[in-house]
């Protein structure tokens, strides 16, 4: 028994809707810090403003994986009644955002902005898996990465296309202008159209018909692969750990005078290791198979090849997020000679970071289908992945020592071929890899290791920034091409088959 195999249309069907998730996610990439300056924000408060985005993704994520892989709704399916749930959401926060009043309301709608998407986005990634045979999963995920390449040019030009045509690009003191508001209207109606055409255009396989699939395809040796851990026999001693490493971040604020968001990262260490307590507790009691202690359970038994690609998510995305917080503020000052939310300068700067972000996307759509699957092949998996993201490396790192904007045009090609690796690699090497059962939930839990660093340059990189290159956010983007050089290393490391 056998899943059919899919034509390109029908890979297309399958991911379709990330085109849509893709250019609300754009939107927020290349404009929200936009938004919150031009609203009041200083550059340095912007990564504390940020936080809320890697938050959501580090609570929502894990645990849509986990219902994701235990939903049957019939015709409904499993994961998209998440897609069309996460979409409706995500269009409201869209719609939302330009009317906000304040820095407060503002970061509250990204925050269930950034929580939607999570929520549509992360059973994306397990619906490959599911409805693909083993040996179409690099071509499905390299058909997803172009749609995200796609929806994300789309995304990033459209205020810039809008400005082309004569809408308004700049606003009083404290407003937005017109070509973000259209922006962001535009993208809630795309986001819901290219999600129902995933929602309704696909029929899920029934839990019978994935049994089936999973014993004939992976064997039952691999089904039943990597048992959650027991709980009980790992003891309470883990969650001491992760308290007292939580509490000595907090202690280290005061200390080594840091930015009190830092306090955040440290409240979740500790917050994670309470957690690992009343998991551990749960289990203790019998109590094993509950949502809590089942995560835990799976976060602590991750397979091995997880572990080892887990440092090399860590870095990569350190650097994405860098990238997305300071390239507004860099390129507005490094090349357009002003720091004024309200000058003229700072929204050119802003649309042009815009077409930069544009010029990624398109890349990372075109390199996954045409070059990124042959050099995997010539290369291996992980060397393809570490020269991908030397790439980007480079890309980031010339942001240093170009002085015209228009060349800014070549960095990112370096950043558009580490993207479309960064997007399909990873997932391509995990999904064979999985014991099918648990694809949402590893998934997830995967995921963490994106969103986590996310957090970690929310609050620190502005404490960094204040104290080491105070007025210069031009040097984010020399952290952010060292994380990448140390994410391609880590990647060499990772041992595989391919």
């Amino acid at each position: 028994m056998e899943k059919p195999r899919r034509s390109f249309f029908g890979l297309c069907r399958i991911s379709v809707g990330f085109f849509g998730i893709q250019i609300g996610f754009a939107l927020q990439n290349a404009n929200m810090s936009r938004v919150f300056q031009s609203l009041g924000s200083s550059v340095d408060d912007l990564s504390a403003l940020w936080v809320a985005a890697p938050l959501t993704g580090l609570l929502v994520q894990p645990v849509i994986g986990h219902l994701s892989d235990r939903t049957w709704l019939g015709r409904f399916g499993r994961r998209r009644p998440y897609f069309l749930a996460g979409a409706v959401l995500a269009a409201l926060a869209l719609v939302g955002m330009p009317r906000a009043h304040g820095l407060l309301g503002a970061a509250l709608l990204l925050w269930m902005l950034d929580a939607s998407i999570n929520v549509a986005m992360e059973p994306f990634r397990a619906f490959v898996g599911d409805s693909l045979r083993k040996d179409q999963h690099a071509a499905g995920y390299a058909v997803q990465t172009a749609f995200i390449g796609a929806g994300a040019v789309v995304g990033s030009i459209f205020p810039f296309v809008l400005a082309h045509f004569g809408v308004a690009n700049v606003a009083a003191a404290g407003g937005i202008p017109e070509t973000v508001r259209i922006s962001f209207y535009a993208g809630a109606a795309a986001l819901m159209i290219a999600v129902l055409a995933t929602v309704l255009g696909n029929r899920e396989f029934s839990p019978t018909e994935m049994a089936g699939f999973e014993m004939a395809a992976f064997g039952e040796a691999e089904v039943h692969a990597a048992p959650q851990v027991d709980l009980v026999a790992r003891g309470w001693t883990p969650g001491l750990r992760w308290i007292a490493g939580g509490l000595a971040v907090i202690a280290s604020v005061a200390q080594l005078h840091l930015q009190k968001e830092v306090y955040l990262l440290g409240g979740l260490l500790a917050g994670y290791g309470v957690l690992s307590l009343v998991a551990w507790a749960l289990a203790r009691a019998g109590r094993q198979t509950t949502m809590l202690a089942s995560i835990v359970g799976d976060f602590s038994g991750m397979p091995v090849l997880m572990k080892r690609l887990a440092l090399v998510q860590f870095f990569s995305w350190s650097a994405l997020f860098v990238m997305w917080i300071y390239s507004t503020p860099v390129v507005a000052q490094a090349f357009y000679g002003t720091s004024d939310p309200a000058s003229a300068g700072y929204q050119a700067a802003g649309n042009w970071v815009g077409v930069l972000f544009t010029c990624y996307n398109a890349i990372a759509a075109v390199f996954s289908l045409a070059l990124l699957p042959r050099l995997a092949r010539a290369l291996g998996n992980t060397r393809a992945h570490a020269l991908c993201l030397f790439a980007g490396a480079l890309g980031l790192g010339s942001f240093l020592v170009l002085r015209d904007p228009s060349l800014l045009v070549l960095s990112e090609i370096g950043v558009g071929i580490a993207w479309a690796s960064i997007l399909g690699m990873p997932y391509t090497i995990l999904a064979s890899s999985l014991p099918p059962a648990k694809l949402g939930v590893y998934m997830g839990l995967f995921n963490v290791f994106i969103v986590v660093p996310q957090l970690l340059v929310s609050t620190v990189m502005g404490s960094i920034l204040k104290l080491a290159f105070p007025g210069q956010p031009v040097w984010t983007m020399a952290f952010g091409a060292g994380a990448l050089v140390i994410a391609a290393v880590a990647s060499l490391r990772v041992k595989t088959s391919a």
